[in-house]
């Protein structure tokens, strides 16, 4: 089949997109890599509703916007096929299933008095999380690199740690120094005094502000920096999320923060959807459903606003420019990550456990799910052994 060809113009109905876009919610285990496969069988070779070269424009488009690229791309394409209401129910069915299960498992994860071997398969598995996230951050230096310029690889290799040291240090700060990074590249790049970029500073500082006081506010903060300000995928919004849940507003433990992160990776459906967890944590079901609203929010209004221009904006050289400068940032964000999450682990097994899902992704190319489910598996026979469990 020649996926290059036109796409054949089709009026898809609603009731597809519905079906089509909840069956890949229902069984997108793995991230991105596994959302964006599914979205092209289905679009490109499948059922012809979009060319390769149209698919391949939107990933790298959805790739220069904040938030979660696959959701978006997701949206996007049913925007394609349906306009706003089709990207609607498109993303919204894509989203749900994997939302209802990460909050029916929070609420079992963050019950007063959970089964012990319930506690054991959630203190292995969040002692795995910071070996993926070396991994996440490790598969994305090679095309980042390979992106860069020669004469700005060393700014790159400046943007990469200051990343990682903000992510490892200032924790809820993070979003301000990869907007930084961003608007450095961007001025360096086109003589610019930050130019139009820098109107994206005020709001993080004044959303800072407003959120110093805690409630439902301060998470719908939290929730906004994970949909809109968040650059490199899914895992940059562990450092934006954890000194916020587990430092700052306390909604949540070290381990339980583990356990969120863990949950939102063996789930279907988009990775973002982990701050529902956190929400969870600090206002119940309400809170979950809040946090999922506001992080996924700016996606829909993207694509709706923006899917007309995505070609100008893919084609566009300042906003190229700023990615390549907060990119390479939320890269090291990924990477000082692992610090502070494995820094939240208890108890002696937990090390053991977490060294062997580092074998089990870089030495035995395991899969992610696959690993985290192995450390559940492994800290839930610990557990019932009589082990002690993380507080």
């Amino acid at each position: 089949m020649n996926t290059n060809a036109a796409a054949v113009p089709v009026q898809v109905s609603l009731s597809t997109v519905l079906r089509e876009w909840g069956r890949i919610g229902c069984i997108g285990f793995g991230g991105p890599p596994s959302h964006i496969a599914l979205l092209r069988k289905l679009c490109v070779a499948t059922r012809c509703w979009l060319t390769e070269t149209d698919f391949e424009d939107a990933i790298a488009a959805c790739n220069l916007l904040p938030g979660p690229a696959s959701t978006q791309l997701a949206i996007y394409c049913a925007w394609r096929l349906r306009g706003r209401v089709g990207a609607l129910i498109g993303g919204v069915a894509f989203i749900v299933p994997g939302l209802i299960l990460i909050i029916a498992l929070a609420a079992v994860f963050l019950s007063s008095s959970p089964p012990r071997a319930v506690l054991g398969a959630g203190a292995g598995a969040g002692a795995a999380v910071a070996a993926v996230a070396l991994q996440a951050g490790w598969g994305l230096l090679p095309p980042s690199w390979k992106r860069a310029e020669q004469g700005s690889r060393a700014r790159w290799v400046a943007y990469l740690a200051a990343g990682a040291a903000a992510a490892s240090t200032l924790g809820p700060w993070l979003v301000l120094v990869l907007l930084a990074c961003g608007v450095i590249e961007l001025t360096l790049r086109h003589n610019l005094f930050a130019g139009r970029a820098a109107a994206f500073l005020p709001v993080p500082l004044l959303a800072t502000a407003a959120a110093g006081g805690g409630g439902l506010l301060a998470l719908v903060w939290v929730a906004f920096k994970v949909g809109a300000l968040s650059y490199g995928g899914g895992f940059v919004i562990i450092p934006l999320m954890q000194a916020d849940a587990v430092s700052h507003y306390h909604w949540m433990s070290g381990g339980e923060f583990l356990n969120a992160v863990a949950l939102g990776q063996i789930t279907p459906g988009p990775v973002v959807q982990t701050v529902a967890v956190v929400g969870y944590a600090a206002a119940g079901v309400g809170g979950a459903l809040l946090a999922a609203l506001v992080a996924f929010s700016p996606s829909f209004a993207f694509i709706a606003l923006g899917g007309r221009r995505f070609d100008l904006i893919r084609r566009d050289q300042r906003a190229r420019s700023f990615l390549d400068g907060a990119g390479p940032a939320a890269i090291g964000a990924i990477l000082g990550s692992a610090i502070p999450l494995a820094r939240a682990l208890q108890q002696d097994w937990q090390y053991a456990v977490l060294a062997a899902a580092a074998a089990s992704l870089f030495l035995l190319r395991r899969g992610i799910v696959t690993t985290l489910l192995l450390a559940g598996a492994i800290g839930a026979i610990i557990a019932l052994a009589g082990a002690p469990l993380p507080r």
